[in-house]
C-alpha cells in the first residue's frame, strides 16, 4: 500500500476476510471435534442396538396357569453372576412359597437375597437347578408374561418427571381414572396427593423430588396395588424411612399383600415378624427357617441378628438404648 501498488481498501478488505476465513476454519475444527465424536456415540448405540439378549422368550412358550396361583418355587437353584464365574450367588437353593404366603429373606449383606428376586423377574437364568411360577420353568415361558404376574416395591422406588395419574397409570397401561384413585386411596397415597396443588394433576418433579421418602414408596405401592399381581415382591420398602412413614407404608403394605403371594427382603427384623415364615441366607445357602420365635430358639445366625436388633423383651432397640460414648446397644 506504501508502495502504491494497493489501496487501502483493497488492505481492509485483505484483513477482513483473513479474519473471516480464520473463524471459518476454527469453527470447522470444532465442527469435526463434534463428528468425531458423535461417530464413537452412534457405534456404541449401534453395538447395543445389534447386542442379542441372553433372555428371550423360547419359540414356543409355555403358557402359564390362568388365574394365577401365585405358587414360587426354587429347585436346587446354583448361581454365578457373570462378571464373577467363580463366585456362587446362590447354591442348592431350595424354597416353596405357597399362594397367599409371606415369606422374608434375611442375612447379612452378600447372603443371596437380592439374587433370589433377580432370578425370579429372569434378569438372569440359573446355571443349575430350576425356578419355577406356579410349576412353569421360567426357562420355558415368555418373559413379558412372568414378569405381568409380579408387582416389585423396591426400596429406591423410580418415580417418573410426571404427575401421580401417569405415575401410578404406568403399573397398569389403560387404567381408568377412578382404578388409579382407588389405587391411590388402597396406598394411603390419595391423603397427600390431594393436598398438592393440583391435586393428582400436580407435576412431581424428576425422580419426585417435590415428594418426601414415604410419599414416593406409597406411590409405588399405589402403582403396584393397580397393576394387581399374584406375586408380591418387596425390596426393603421401609428401611429409609422415619417412624410416621414407616407406619403409613406399613399399613400399605398390609394392604397390598393380603391374598397375594409375598417375599420380602429385609434387614430391619422387626418389619418381618409377622411373616408366615423367615428364611435366613447364608453365603447363597438356606441357614435356617421358620418363625421368629422357633428361629431364636434354634440359635444361630438369627440369633445373632435378632441379639443385635432387639431387646430382651423382644422390642426393637431404639436410639435412646444405645451408649453415646461407645456407640454399641446396651
Amino acid at each position: 500500500m506504501l508502495a502504491g501498488r494497493i489501496s487501502a481498501g483493497d488492505l481492509s478488505a485483505f484483513v477482513f476476510y483473513a479474519v473471516v476465513v480464520a473463524m471459518a476454519v476454527g469453527t470447522l475444527s470444532e465442527a469435526w471435534g463434534d463428528v468425531q465424536r458423535a461417530s464413537g456415540a452412534a457405534a456404541a448405540i449401534i453395538e447395543l442396538l445389534d447386542s442379542v439378549a441372553d433372555i428371550k422368550a423360547p419359540l414356543a412358550p409355555v403358557a402359564l396357569p390362568d388365574p394365577a396361583p401365585g405358587v414360587v418355587t426354587f429347585e436346587d437353584v446354583g448361581f454365578c453372576y457373570p462378571a464373577s464365574p467363580g463366585r456362587s450367588a446362590l447354591q442348592g437353593f431350595t424354597i416353596t412359597v405357597a399362594r397367599g404366603e409371606t415369606v422374608a429373606l434375611v442375612g447379612p449383606s452378600g447372603a443371596g437375597k437380592t439374587t433370589v428376586f433377580q432370578l425370579l423377574l429372569r434378569f438372569y437364568d440359573p446355571q443349575h437347578g430350576a425356578v419355577r411360577i406356579d410349576g412353569v420353568d421360567l426357562r420355558a415361558a415368555d418373559p413379558a408374561e412372568v414378569r405381568k404376574r409380579i408387582g416389585l416395591v423396591p426400596q429406591d422406588p423410580v418415580i417418573f418427571g410426571a404427575d401421580a395419574w401417569e405415575n401410578i397409570g404406568f403399573g397398569r397401561p389403560g387404567a381408568t381414572g377412578p382404578e388409579i384413585r382407588a389405587a391411590a386411596e388402597a396406598a394411603h397415597a390419595a391423603e397427600f396427593l390431594d393436598n398438592l396443588p393440583r391435586g393428582f394433576a400436580t407435576f412431581l418433579g424428576e425422580k419426585g423430588v417435590r415428594l418426601s421418602g414415604g410419599q414416593r414408596q406409597r406411590l409405588a405401592i399405589a402403582r403396584a396395588i393397580l397393576r394387581d399381581p399374584a406375586i408380591l415382591l418387596l425390596d426393603e420398602a421401609t428401611s429409609a424411612l422415619d417412624a410416621e412413614s414407616e407406619l403409613a407404608v406399613q399399613r400399605a403394605l398390609a394392604a397390598l399383600s393380603a391374598g397375594r403371594t409375598t417375599i420380602v427382603i429385609a434387614h430391619r427384623l422387626a418389619t418381618v415378624l409377622r411373616a408366615d415364615r423367615i428364611i435366613v441366607l447364608e453365603e447363597g445357602r438356606v441357614a435356617a427357617a421358620g418363625s421368629h420365635a422357633e428361629l431364636l430358639s434354634q440359635g444361630g445366625l438369627y440369633t445373632r441378628l435378632a441379639a443385635l436388633q432387639f431387646d430382651q423383651a423382644g422390642a426393637p432397640i431404639s436410639c435412646g438404648k444405645y451408649n453415646q460414648r461407645t456407640n454399641v446397644a446396651t
